[in-house]
């Protein structure tokens, strides 16, 4: 089974982050330049979702490590490699 991999704009403590998913689960973010989250079009995406909080994150990443499911920190299979996080 290979698990699914999705990202989408998020909020994060009020900023605007892609937010990266497993299973619908959320792992990690990037934060994203301010004129970005500005953007009418990523805005719109934003507010379809939920403001994510630190205490969110650290309860589903605690879940994901406990499974041995969080994709930065186990080898796993997954849909669509390219939807990880990029290191730049």
């Amino acid at each position: 089974m290979d698990y699914k991999l999705s990202q989408r704009y998020s909020f994060y403590m009020g900023s605007v982050v892609r937010m990266y998913f497993i299973q619908d689960v959320p792992y990690t973010f990037d934060e994203l330049p301010s004129i970005i989250q500005e953007h009418p079009s990523i805005q719109v995406e934003a507010m379809e979702g939920r403001d994510y909080t630190d205490e969110d994150l650290w309860r589903w990443n605690s879940y994901l490590m406990e499974e041995e499911c969080h994709p930065l920190a186990f080898e796993i299979p997954v849909n669509d490699p390219e939807l990880l996080p990029k290191d730049d």
